[in-house]
């Protein structure tokens, strides 16, 4: 039995910068439809939040016209932005910049 030939492979690229993986952000914008207490139980109900800061970020939505509820990977922003849907908001995602 022989052993097997060497075979010459090429050398990674050292100087390739790899940039750090930036997160997704879920936005909520502001709807014509939906009861502002609403909108905060919402956000309790899916994402845990305290009254407080539930009521923070209804506040941002109703005033300003968008509140960034969560962020984290692209599948967890859309799995987020979906079921926000479900309850009847306006959602959608962006990637941080």
């Amino acid at each position: 039995m022989t052993a097997p030939m060497p075979v010459e492979t090429e050398r990674p690229d050292v100087d390739e910068v790899v940039e750090p993986d930036r997160p997704w952000l879920v936005i909520v914008w502001n709807d014509p439809i939906n009861l502002m207490s609403y909108v905060a139980f919402v956000f309790q109900k899916l994402f845990g939040y305290s009254k407080e800061k539930a009521n923070k970020l209804m506040m941002d939505v109703h005033l300003k016209g968008r509140a960034v509820v969560s962020s984290g990977t692209r599948e967890r922003a859309e799995l987020d932005v979906f079921r926000l849907h479900e309850h009847g908001l306006w959602a959608t995602m962006e990637q941080s910049s």
